[in-house]
């Protein structure tokens, strides 16, 4: 039995994290040149490549980037082509949610339990979370028309209860759980609205936007050519892909992207349950994840 109590790992066990991620990005890497698909570390990977020239010390996750197609195409070829005896595919869909409006490709030899997917029997390894760009229509009424569908599709795609937005936000995130209780319900809501997002070609648009994460970002539109190629920087001894406009992608969410934040800011992001590098998942069922837990992390 768990409790609410933040796991934190040890430098040991963070840098045995990152070593394991690496090998994961390196597989994720070598798949998409393979197959001809496009992607570009963003977040704190992106600025591990170009300051750090590898991780950021304290950061414990990798994430990724994809043009709309490349994204759908991964998870097609996965099927066929993937590695499925080392790494897992999680996606949400209508048998399961995994409470994240990414994909994500997971370690099944590690641990890796969040806080708001303790309650699910999933692949519980440590992960690379990719997700997509999409094409903004140039018509203002169809592009806020696509950020209302973008809401719909967080919000019930998730199905948890957001931190850190605001006591409005909670509450009506509150109040639409309880109006559309099922499951199906919510599946069709959130995947109608995906559908809606991602119906304008990638190929004829001139910005593309962020429309499965943070609300604030959603309202970011970048030029395209941002994102039409990638560059490659070192990291940890290997070339690994940013968008061709990191800087103006960059500066644009963290300001001062190259100067490290203060000491007390140096910390990962995650409500880790618990994390083991040398054990899978799976020996702590019961234990740290289902069953045997009180929901935590919001999941309605």
């Amino acid at each position: 039995m768990c409790d609410n109590t933040q796991f934190i790992l040890s430098p040991e066990q963070l840098k045995k994290a990152q070593n394991r991620m690496l090998s994961m990005l390196l597989y994720f890497q070598s798949f998409c040149d393979e197959h001809g698909l496009l992607f570009y570390l963003h977040g704190g990977a992106a600025i591990g490549a170009i300051r750090e020239h590898g991780f950021v010390p304290w950061d414990d996750d990798i994430d990724v980037l994809m043009p709309r197609p490349d994204y759908e195409r991964f998870c097609q070829l996965w099927d066929e082509f993937g590695d499925k005896d080392r790494y897992v595919l999680c996606r949400t869909n209508e048998k399961i949610n995994y409470h994240h409006p990414c994909a994500s490709l997971r370690d099944p030899n590690t641990t890796f339990i969040c806080n708001y997917n303790q309650n699910i029997e999933m692949c519980h390894g440590i992960a690379i979370e990719f997700g997509p760009l999409d094409g903004c229509p140039k018509s203002r009424i169809a592009h806020w028309r696509q950020l209302f569908n973008a809401f719909l599709f967080v919000l019930f795609n998730t199905q948890r209860l957001p931190n850190n937005k605001g006591g409005v936000i909670r509450k009506l995130s509150w109040l639409a759980y309880k109006i559309f209780r099922s499951d199906t319900t919510r599946y069709k809501i959130w995947s109608h609205a995906e559908r809606q997002i991602s119906r304008y070609s990638w190929n004829d648009c001139d910005h593309v936007a962020e429309l499965r994460g943070t609300i604030k970002f959603m309202f970011n539109e970048y030029p395209k050519e941002w994102f039409d190629h990638a560059v490659y920087f070192d990291f940890e001894g290997y070339k690994v892909p940013v968008m061709a406009g990191y800087d103006g992608y960059l500066r644009g969410i963290f300001g001062d992207y190259m100067k490290r934040p203060p000491a007390p800011e140096q910390i990962a992001k995650h409500d880790i349950v618990y994390a083991d590098m040398d054990h899978p998942y799976t020996d702590y069922r019961g234990i740290y994840y289902f069953p045997g837990t009180e929901k935590t992390g919001g999941a309605m």
